[in-house]
């Protein structure tokens, strides 16, 4: 039997056979309720009424009264003392539990310093300042809870998007049936206003879908027949019919769930640091400790008053703060990722994106739409819409790649292509196309090919023209006759609306250089890298190219982003610091070879994802240095003897405290 624990996103995976009440009993779950994964979630009390916090609320109470009847007695009274035990009793209940266990192991934690610093002070008589750190103790762990609580909610919340069941078809019969139930190959009927609860391809009808649960996009998106949607998005208007295509836990939504509870239980540098400096710190701390308890009295020093002093040394040293400092960052940070759609596979790679310098882009469907489009129709004899209507009819035929972007041009304005017959249609390998409309031979294809067939050449002022457009990154292909060109029809990948404006605030955020590599011929390149803004451009690369470039950026500046669309892009992604995905959603390779993924498809997550992992790097060094810091001040204070159990107290509590809340804060970092 085997049992991991991920306590990032409050999961137990058990290897072996064992019921859930059973593992229950095996281990100290302080009183949490365990439920099977695929169980549905059972409402939880609010916060302030869970049984672990009404502990805390009788252990004040009892402070509170103790105090004032030690106001009415004398001191060291047996009736405010036995309210001191009381309350000492019912909050470190749990703590002395750990505490002794630990001991009897000999593994210090702050569990154990935390039992030896209370049961020290209660001998030496100081039950009030002991029953003050046990509840300050319980008030920081309950606030812990609080924010690892919140933290999780993330994840719960990507749990509960997807409905339990569906309405499936099968056969002439509508079944309303669990996802656990549900094959590949069912039609699942999803009507206006519900939830999809599994991913599958549309097979009938039309409807926008919010899809913002799943990739973080606030506009919803129209889907139709043969288009891919999936779990957990909201059909707004119309009626859909949706061939199943995957098992619910292979859904997209599950994928992403797994991923972001992978994630949150990864250790990320600083935390490992952080591990592995409270090792050793902590019995340094109990020795340090039951020095400053043992040699000033030797020498003459007050036994009581030193004690006193090595039992605050305890208290002040225990490493809560630090402990806490990354792993509440880490998890908060991760959440709110993937809320805002942004799967960040890992602490690691949440604080390695935070110290990017350089950040490499793919072109073609990254700062592209990678979909060719018509930008320019320059006509020379004839009606545009006449001269447009025969090239879509010509190219119908074509196999070539920008066939289909005249074809839809023509679609956008209306022109019935498919009505016009076209004969004797002849491919010129290499070159173009050319076909009989209405009893006259016309030509469509590249300005080589019509310097050859025209008599005397393309006229020097097309020629210019052809010129300006290539000029702009545009390929141009030209409709003709053997004796005259009538248009030129300019086609360009289009880029993405974002881009300018990404890379714009990317220099903004500090990140030293951006480069376009791709392997498109310098001239469209440039034309595309200008109009974007980026500050290098990189062309004729073949993908081994941009694999060494990779290589070469990481020896001159260590930490470099390649961003890409996570499939032809695969070797850079993975040779590079970070490797960014676009459309995660849709791309099982981008979920799997990328390090981070933007679910949408949408360049403008990265600057909202680079302003987070800095906001984490930044927060997890504040949370380090300032543990540090505390509790060197107060250790300084032994020295001329004024470190008292409360200052102790506040310097752990307060630091623990503070630590979580400055966390928190990575909660509310927005697009």
């Amino acid at each position: 039997m085997d049992a991991q624990v991920n306590f990032g996103a409050a999961k137990i995976t058990v290897v072996g056979n064992a019921s859930v009440e059973a593992i229950e009993k095996a281990g100290a779950f302080d009183n949490l309720k365990l439920r099977g994964e695929r169980e549905q979630k059972v409402e939880r009390e609010p916060f302030w009424k869970q049984k672990e916090n009404i502990k805390v609320y009788i252990s004040i109470l009892l402070l509170i009264v103790s105090w004032f009847l030690g106001e009415q007695f004398s001191e060291g009274h047996i009736v405010p003392t036995i309210g001191y035990a009381a309350s000492i009793l019912i909050g470190g209940y749990s703590l002395f539990i750990k505490g002794f266990k630990n001991l009897s192991r000999f593994k210090f934690d702050m569990n154990t310093l935390m039992t030896i610093a209370i049961i020290g002070a209660a001998l030496i008589g100081e039950w009030g300042e002991g029953a003050t750190v046990v509840i300050l103790f319980a008030i920081s762990e309950a606030l812990e809870r609080y924010s690892m609580d919140k933290a999780r909610q993330s994840i719960e919340s990507l749990m509960d998007i997807a409905p339990k069941e569906a309405l499936i078809r099968r056969g002439n019969q509508e079944l309303m049936i669990s996802v656990d139930d549900i094959q590949v190959g069912d039609i699942m009927i999803v009507k206006p206003g519900q939830k999809l609860a599994m991913d599958g391809i549309v097979v009938k009808g039309t409807s926008a879908l919010n899809q913002a649960a799943i990739t973080g996009e606030s506009v919803p998106v129209t889907k139709t027949i043969d288009d891919e949607v999936f779990a957990g998005t909201l059909n707004e208007e119309g009626l859909l019919e949706v061939k199943v295509t995957k098992l619910v836990e292979d859904t997209t939504l599950s994928k992403i769930i797994h991923l972001v509870e992978e994630a949150q239980a990864e250790r990320a540098p600083s935390q490992a640091f952080v591990d592995k400096f409270a090792k050793y710190y902590t019995p340094a701390i109990i020795v340090i400790a039951f020095l400053i308890a043992i040699v000033p009295p030797l020498f003459g020093g007050d036994w009581s008053e030193w004690i006193y002093q090595g039992l605050a040394v305890l208290v002040v040293g225990c490493p809560c703060a630090l402990v806490v400092s990354t792993p509440v960052s880490v998890v908060t940070a991760i959440g709110n990722a993937a809320k805002n759609g942004v799967l960040i596979k890992g602490g690691i790679h949440l604080e390695e994106a935070g110290a990017l310098k350089v950040i490499a882009f793919d072109k073609t469907g990254t700062l592209t739409r990678g979909i060719p489009a018509v930008t320019d129709v320059v006509t020379f004899s004839g009606n545009e819409n006449e001269l447009l209507t025969i090239t879509a009819a010509l190219e119908k035929g074509s196999q070539h790649p920008l066939a289909s972007a005249i074809m839809k041009k023509a679609e956008a304005n209306g022109l019935n292509y498919n009505d016009v017959s076209v004969e004797d249609f002849q491919s010129i390998t290499g070159k173009g196309i050319k076909a009989t409309v209405n009893n006259e031979m016309y030509y469509v294809g590249s300005p080589d090919m019509f310097e050859e067939i025209l008599p005397n050449g393309i006229d020097k002022t097309i020629t210019e023209q052809i010129s300006t457009l290539q000029t702009q990154g545009k390929t141009v292909m030209i409709l003709g006759t053997v004796n005259a060109i009538l248009c030129l029809i300019a086609v360009a990948d289009q880029v993405r609306k974002t881009s300018k404006e990404v890379i714009q605030k990317l220099h903004e955020l500090g990140i030293e250089k951006t480069v376009m590599l791709t392997g498109d011929n310098k001239r469209t390149a440039e034309a595309i890298g200008n109009e974007v803004g980026v500050s290098d451009i990189k062309a004729d690369l073949l993908p081994e190219d941009k694999l060494n470039f990779i290589k070469e950026l990481r020896e001159k500046y260590h930490s470099v982003a390649m961003v890409g669309d996570g499939v032809n892009d695969a070797p850079a992604l993975a040779a590079s610091t970070v490797g960014v995905a676009m459309g995660g959603a849709g791309t099982d390779t981008a979920l799997e070879t990328a390090d981070i993924a933007l679910m949408s498809d949408d360049l403008s997550k990265l600057p909202f994802t680079m302003k987070l992992s800095r906001r984490a790097l930044r927060t997890i060094k504040q949370n380090i240095t300032f543990s540090l810091v505390v509790k060197a001040i107060a250790l300084l204070l032994v020295v001329p003897g004024w470190l008292t159990l409360w200052i102790a107290i506040f310097a752990d509590m307060g630091a623990t405290l503070l630590v979580t809340l400055n966390s928190l804060r990575l909660l509310k970092v927005k697009e």
